[in-house]
């Protein structure tokens, strides 16, 4: 794929990479949520790898696009910092925020958790004793459900996610916003509701996706 050599263009194909790694994470959590209904997660871990061609393709999608937006995202801040070489004592942020700054960072903690949580849950390496491949439920299928329970059940485990997840809460609540500004959405009217559909929508996906662990440690899944 031949990528764009403006700044502009390299910001457009970052928007559109974000926007679909955030319907991932959106399709992602809402698959998670069947581990509420009866077990039904293991029937949905089922289901996806009923068809392994087509899991492996969607799959392949995302790491190229996750790959790409990685790629931009550190090329755009290289970019940037070239273009303000000079630091001072004491930098002011005008409309800057706290997400806005510690894109790279909250980037660099996302992509670490990613890694263990490939390991952990998808290739099941680090915890091979709650392996779901390891141990079928009552109908041969592999006991997502037990794998998650007993994994959240582990303090150090858990307060691995949740920290991971504040990061990916910062970093939609800047991302979400700041790639529709990308397509032109930056007027003094539409601004301002970008930047709170943005915090809100982050908002929902952390309070979901922390939600699991957190009912698991309270002892309300089992």
């Amino acid at each position: 794929m031949l990528l764009p050599a403006s700044t502009v263009g390299k910001k457009i194909f970052m928007a559109i990479t974000g926007q679909v790694l955030i319907l991932y994470v959106i399709g992602h959590v809402l698959g998670n949520s069947t581990i509420y209904f009866d077990k039904a997660i293991n029937a949905y871990a089922a289901g996806l790898h009923a068809f392994p061609a087509l899991l492996w393709a969607v799959r392949s999608v995302l790491i190229i696009v996750f790959g790409l937006h990685v790629y931009l995202g550190i090329v755009l801040k290289l970019e940037n910092n070239a273009a303000k070489p000079q630091t001072y004592a004491a930098p002011h942020y005008l409309k800057a925020t706290f997400a806005g700054r510690n894109m790279i960072w909250t980037g660099v903690l996302i992509f670490s958790f990613l890694v263990y949580h490939l390991l952990h849950f998808t290739l099941q390496i680090t915890n091979p004793d709650v392996a779901a491949l390891r141990n079928p439920d009552a109908l041969g299928r592999p006991d997502v459900f037990m794998m998650v329970v007993r994994s959240f059940q582990d303090s150090g485990i858990t307060l691995a996610y949740t920290v991971s997840l504040a990061a990916l809460l910062l970093h939609l609540s800047h991302g979400i916003h700041s790639s529709f500004q990308t397509w032109g959405l930056s007027s003094d009217t539409m601004l301002p509701v970008m930047e709170k559909t943005g915090a809100l929508a982050s908002l929902a996906l952390f309070f979901l996706y922390i939600s699991i662990p957190a009912v698991i440690m309270l002892g309300i899944l089992r």
